[in-house]
């Protein structure tokens, strides 16, 4: 068996632990395709914040309180840049974080695409399914906001790390989308599938920066694999994060009704066979696609995995 994830966030690095341990138990292949839209130069540095999650969080390096970064990281070159006055200061690296952010520009640098420089970046970590950006190509998730008296795009990051997403926004642009081409693999690991699931990430910054590389959606929507999605919202709320700030710029309700119709089903032109939805949202409709409630709150590996069963039992 083979499944893709469509994944992005830390949701979606902890929907993938569920992923793997399913994967383990009946012998299936996985491969994550991992949305680029939050990456950055930061200080020199190429920072891929969703691949890093990922990788953190299946190699066991992640740190479990703050959900993102290292565990038993150290802040001292962020010290020694404030003291510089250098900036950014709103957006933060730790010591060890540096680390594979040298590595990974000194390779880009080179001239290794990123889907080889995230291939051996995780020859570290062993993180157990094959990891895959969305696209070696720029691609960057900006928002239009009202800063300063007039409309401005901001980097995705600074919308939401400085201004906690908390200044009037317009709508979010997939910068460099257009001319984007799927990294290598990611077509043909959709086409292969056997399941393609939809990870509980943000459906606008996670999953929308995926489907908007050319060619995509198309894979998704028209490839012969069933296609289910796990709703990141419970009783109307995200779990965590800012998917309910995201949404309200598109005027999309903030349910699990809401995320599931966005992404649409597949005989009406979406994207959805299936939509696990959590117990609290049962009764969820989606046109034509099928809905079914699981408990969705990702507590330990043995729960997560017992989501993916539940999402694969939709095909």
């Amino acid at each position: 068996m083979r499944i893709v994830v469509l994944t992005g966030g830390i949701g979606g690095a902890r929907f993938l632990v569920g992923v793997r341990a399913y994967a383990r138990e009946v012998g299936a292949e996985v491969t994550a395709v991992v949305n680029v839209g939050d990456d950055l130069l930061l200080h020199g540095l190429k920072v891929c914040p969703d691949l890093d999650s990922v990788m953190y969080t299946l190699g066991g390096g992640a740190d479990p309180e703050r959900g993102w970064g290292r565990v038993g990281e150290s802040w001292t070159v962020k010290q020694e840049l404030a003291a510089y006055g250098a900036q950014p200061t709103w957006f933060g690296l730790g010591d060890k974080d540096i680390a594979t952010h040298l590595v990974r520009t000194t390779m880009v640098n080179a001239g290794y695409p990123l889907h080889a420089v995230t291939e051996a970046l995780a020859d570290r970590w062993q993180p157990g399914v094959r990891l895959l950006p969305a696209t070696d190509d720029r691609l960057e998730t900006h928002v239009v906001v009202e800063l300063d008296g007039g409309q401005r795009a901001i980097h995705f990051q600074e919308w939401w790390v400085r201004h906690r997403g908390d200044v009037p926004t317009h709508r979010f642009v997939f910068v460099g989308a257009e001319t984007a081409r799927p990294a290598p693999g990611v077509a043909e690991a959709i086409a292969g599938a056997d399941v393609v699931l939809v990870a509980p990430s943000n459906p606008v910054v996670s999953i929308a920066p995926v489907l908007a590389v050319p060619g995509l959606r198309e894979a998704v929507a028209d490839g012969p694999a069933p296609v289910v999605g796990v709703s990141p919202i419970i009783g109307g709320a995200p779990v965590r994060g800012m998917a309910d700030r995201c949404l309200a710029v598109l005027g999309v309700e903030c349910s699990a009704a809401g995320v599931g119709r966005l992404y649409g089903g597949r005989p009406a032109g979406g994207l959805l066979d299936g939509w696990l939805v959590a117990e609290e949202d049962a009764g969820s409709v989606v046109p034509e696609v099928t809905v079914r409630a699981a408990p969705l709150r990702m507590t330990d590996e043995a729960a997560t995995a017992a989501m993916v069963r539940a999402a694969l039992e939709l095909t």
